[in-house]
């Protein structure tokens, strides 16, 4: 079969049964990676434009808005003392990465996305917004039975974050224009092995279509939709 990603021979993925569809539940959450200015950015060391990615993640929150399912954002944000003390491993592979400083503007969420006070923001020090945070238990608290995963990058911590979902029982959509890379191989590399094996790489349009299909439907009774945490 031939994708937007180029041939997938029988004899290589589909031989070995790859790409099969997820179902979708009735309770998604939006999980928004790392959309912060030292990603979007391109004026930023670790940065570049996604300026149509922030637009598109944009319209995807305000449908989840209206479908009443939540909306959480994740940043990366490492202290002096992380950076200088040596804590945190992937910074050796990653230097450029010692920019992203608490309390900086490089850290600080895209202002064109559609920020709510109460979003509850988790930072995070890997690729992946589940390891060592608070994610999947917030998912749990939620009743997220969907993860429709937007951010950057679509090669990095995107694709970890996917992969991470998947091993925590959660089916993952990922809206392909709701995610960026510094470079198009790799975000093409990663869209492709994402549909593969981690997540649906779907249109914004079907993305949309579902999320009006389950408005009203979005939160388990009694969970707390957007608590305040700051």
């Amino acid at each position: 079969m031939t994708s937007q990603y180029g041939q997938v021979t029988e004899s290589t993925y589909e031989h070995a049964g790859f790409g099969a569809a997820f179902r979708r539940g009735v309770r998604p959450a939006v999980v928004v990676v790392d959309l912060t200015r030292g990603f979007t950015e391109a004026g930023f060391p670790t940065g570049s434009d996604l300026t149509e990615t922030v637009a598109a993640t944009g319209r995807l929150i305000e449908a989840a808005r209206g479908a009443g399912a939540p909306v959480i954002f994740t940043a990366i944000a490492y202290s002096l003392a992380e950076v200088a003390g040596g804590m945190v491993i992937w910074l050796e592979k990653a230097p450029g990465m010692r920019a992203l400083l608490q309390d900086s503007p490089s850290v600080d969420l895209d202002p064109r996305l559609p920020v709510e006070e109460g979003d509850l923001v988790i930072l995070k020090k890997g690729p992946s917004a589940f390891f060592g945070t608070n994610l999947s238990a917030t998912l749990t608290a939620l009743g997220t039975d969907t993860v429709l995963l937007c951010g950057a990058t679509t090669s990095g911590c995107l694709r970890a974050t996917a992969v991470d979902a998947v091993q925590y029982g959660l089916p993952v959509l990922v809206p392909r224009e709701c995610v960026g890379d510094r470079a198009k191989g790799p975000h093409d590399a990663a869209l492709f092995d994402l549909q593969a094996k981690y997540a649906d790489v779907i249109e914004l349009t079907a993305a949309l279509d579902y999320l009006a299909t389950v408005a009203g439907r979005a939160v388990v009774p009694g969970a707390v939709r957007r608590p305040p945490w700051n």
